[in-house]
């Protein structure tokens, strides 16, 4: 057994020679892999303009995917919110906890998410979200999703939804030291992006649970990591498999965006790089070599919950490595 709850993070990815509609199925085969392997919780990312990434709309696949399986919690890994109004998120997210009670998180975040031409036609406006305005959008997104909702001037209170029996749970994502202090002096769930952040997981979470005030949602902290993972029966196979994920790296590094190449596609390209020394993916290698980094991160770490992600450029190599962290 893993020594925490497991959970997983997909952003949908398309396949070279895949459309967005095999995407979106791959996502849902995934997601029912993890629902019957017993996983925590399945998130759903938010990326735009981007060939090889499906998942742009969180609300839209989360209701698929909560609808396609049983028991295991659906959210988002997360929800943009400089990128939408703060009152629309808290509709969805209530609407989607209306309609699968006890199984919804919203997972927000501070990033775009997007280039700077995708974020104007997203928002209208290229101008982001400073501090302040992010804490106060985040701080009414939780009092919309809350039984006090937000008194207004008018003297009538506003709710996101009607007669709500239950809410989602709040998370607040982030790869930075900010996003972890604010998680922490909110009381709110938090899970540090680990699979493209640069920063020391522990230092991150030390600052999160250092900076934690309990709240009427959460009487202790509760950190989680997202990790990237691939495992194989053999070092060498792991190695071939986290090939295309080595390209989308390169790629996103010089302008080059494309959808997921095949390993063999990625051996040819790597060949003119110093492919060891290019680290796409945390972990990879046998499954036991795997767990066993892994579990080290969680005790170092002394987190509550752990998430994996995994850039493949097939579902059944994503399904497999549920299958050996979760055997």
């Amino acid at each position: 057994m893993f020594p925490v709850p497991l959970s997983v993070l997909d952003l949908s990815t398309v396949r070279a020679g895949g459309t967005s509609a095999d995407a979106f199925a791959d996502t849902f085969t995934l997601a029912q892999a993890a629902d019957r392997l017993g996983l925590e919780r399945f998130w759903v990312a938010e990326h735009h303009n981007m060939p090889s990434v499906a998942a742009t709309t969180p609300p839209v696949l989360i209701a698929a995917v909560a609808a396609r399986t049983e028991r295991i919690r659906v959210g988002s890994g997360g929800v943009m919110l400089p990128n939408h109004s703060p009152y629309v998120i808290a509709e969805q997210f209530a609407a989607l906890e209306a309609m699968h009670p006890g199984r919804i998180d919203l997972g927000i975040g501070r990033a775009p998410g997007a280039d700077q031409i995708t974020a104007w036609a997203l928002r209208r406006t290229q101008e982001g979200l400073g501090h302040e305005e992010f804490d106060e959008h985040l701080r009414l997104v939780r009092a919309w999703l809350s039984p006090s909702g937000v008194r207004t001037g008018m003297g009538t209170t506003l709710t996101a939804t009607p007669a709500a029996s239950s809410y989602p749970d709040i998370w607040l994502l982030g790869s930075s030291d900010y996003s972890a202090r604010l998680a922490g002096r909110l009381g709110l769930r938090y899970c540090y992006a680990g699979h493209f952040g640069q920063l020391d997981p522990a230092a991150v979470i030390a600052l999160y649970r250092d900076a934690f005030v309990p709240s009427a949602d959460l009487a202790e902290p509760y950190p989680m990591v997202c990790t990237s993972v691939i495992t194989a029966p053999t070092p060498e196979e792991a190695d071939w498999l986290a090939g295309p994920a080595k390209v989308m790296w390169l790629g996103l590094r010089t302008g080059r965006l494309e959808p997921i190449v095949t390993p063999e596609e990625a051996a040819h390209r790597l060949a003119a790089h110093d492919a060891a020394s290019l680290v796409a993916t945390k972990y990879v290698g046998t499954p036991d070599a795997v767990r066993e980094g892994l579990a080290e991160l969680v005790a170092d770490a002394g987190l509550a919950e752990l998430m994996v992600t995994a850039t493949a450029h097939d579902v059944a190599t994503r399904v497999a490595m549920l299958e050996s962290l979760a055997a």
